[in-house]
């Protein structure tokens, strides 16, 4: 099962700053979107050290939408990617859509 995201790392670190807390969430939904794109590309074109690249990019996308399962499984595709497999890359790509619905509602 795919953990949920959640704001629950970036409302801890804003605190009571609402402003803050609100840059955070533009930064996730504007960068998100470009990162997905960036990593099919590479998987379409079968980019391997590109898509282990932006795989160790968005894992950290995961650690801060409070998905430490998720950021586990990336850890170890990035990892896969590495060694010429590609055996979470279904779960992988699962976790990238989890987060883009959740993004439309934040």
């Amino acid at each position: 099962m795919i953990d949920q995201p959640n704001l629950n790392y970036v409302n801890e670190l804003a605190g009571d700053d609402v402003e803050f807390r609100g840059q955070f969430i533009d930064i996730i939904k504007n960068e998100f979107p470009l990162e997905k794109e960036e990593y099919f590309g590479h998987v379409s074109n079968a980019r391997v050290k590109e898509t282990a690249e932006i795989v160790h990019k968005l894992k950290h996308k995961f650690n801060i939408l409070g998905m430490e399962n998720s950021y586990k499984l990336a850890v170890v595709y990035e990892m896969e990617l590495l060694e010429g497999k590609h055996d979470s890359q279904s779960k992988f790509n699962e976790i990238l859509e989890t987060i883009e619905e959740y993004i439309k509602t934040i």
